[in-house]
């Protein structure tokens, strides 16, 4: 598998978002986090954890669902709850990350780096993710694949290809499977 520099996620994500959705992707923060501008002529933030390639392709994934009215507020207005969750506070973060986690796995695979699937539960190292979480990403990925990603994640998605694949590559059904999350 290849490792790239952030900066060239920085470069792409800016070149389609800036002006098309007045949003920059940043880099370097201890925390990811979204933020909307607070001028009207201000770019929005997708901001990812310090220079973690991965970080960036996951915060991006959310970016790419989140609606018109979800861009307007921090963090697209959804709840986290930290590292320590519950049983129950687990299974509702998997339910939630279905979609963005599909995402990120397309444009890593489209990067060529590994995908790792995320329970974002660190000092619970015995919690890890679910059957169903990871049957449902895979699920999801196939769904995307078969009727289309959302229109901001397809740009991204094409432009990463360009990048990134060796004599323009197609992304296959068959490298998204249970054996591959493993």
């Amino acid at each position: 598998m290849q490792q790239h520099d952030v900066s060239e996620l920085v470069t792409i994500f800016n070149s389609l978002f800036n002006e098309s959705e007045s949003t920059e992707l940043v880099t370097g923060a201890k925390e990811p986090l979204y933020l909307p501008s607070s001028k009207p002529d201000g770019l929005h933030q997708v901001i990812s954890t310090l220079d973690y390639f991965s970080s960036a392709l996951h915060e991006i994934s959310h970016w790419c669902i989140a609606g018109e009215s979800r861009r307007k507020l921090v963090d697209f207005g959804y709840w986290y709850e930290p590292d320590g969750r519950t049983a129950s506070q687990q299974r509702d973060f998997e339910k939630v990350e279905i979609k963005p986690q599909a995402l990120e796995w397309l444009f890593a695979q489209a990067c060529s780096i590994k995908f790792r699937l995320s329970v974002d539960n660190v000092s619970q190292s015995s919690v890890g993710a679910s059957e169903e979480f990871q049957v449902s990403v895979v699920e999801q990925v196939h769904h995307y694949m078969e009727q289309g990603l959302p229109r901001r994640a397809a740009l991204f998605l094409k432009a990463l290809q360009q990048k990134f694949q060796v004599n323009g590559q197609k992304l296959e059904k068959t490298a998204f499977s249970l054996s591959q999350l493993a």
